[in-house]
């Protein structure tokens, strides 16, 4: 039973994390207001992408633990950018520090390329299963730069 329920907080803690964030900030997301890059999707799309790569990030965690038990550095870059990606929704959103956020996603591309580069070594497929988490912040990347300097 124990093991079951580490499976399923594996599984499923990444859509409890963005589920909270989404919780405190839901009020403060001026996204429609802001003058935004080009090629920058439609607002309803981002709980739709970040549900599906929630799904993937935890999913891939799952599949390590399964076979990996012991902690490692590996264990600790996946929840440090866990709680990178969950903090940038605050600086951004609600306390609208804008520049600071650009500092805050590099720093989340970089620990993602880690984690990544990280799983390549233990679980192939747990690293195939964040691409297209790392694809979509760094397209993160460039619209928070983007709304930056257009704000």
């Amino acid at each position: 039973m124990k093991k079951i329920i580490s499976y399923l907080f594996y599984l499923f803690f990444p859509l409890f994390v963005g589920g909270i964030v989404a919780f405190f900030i839901k009020n403060s997301i001026d996204y429609t207001s802001l003058v935004k890059p080009p090629f920058a999707p439609p607002k309803v799309l981002f709980p739709i992408a970040w549900t599906i790569l929630y799904l993937f990030m935890g999913i891939s965690y799952f599949l390590y633990k399964k076979e990996f038990k012991e902690r490692s550095i590996l264990d600790f870059l996946y929840y440090v950018q866990l709680f990178v990606n969950a903090l940038w929704g605050f600086i951004f959103f609600l306390w609208k520090a804008r520049f600071v956020a650009i500092l805050w996603i590099l720093l989340l591309d970089i620990l993602v390329v880690l984690l990544i580069y990280c799983f390549l070594y233990k679980k192939k497929i747990s690293a195939f299963l964040n691409i297209p988490y790392l694809t979509w912040i760094l397209f993160a990347t460039y619209l928070t730069i983007g709304i930056y300097v257009l704000n």
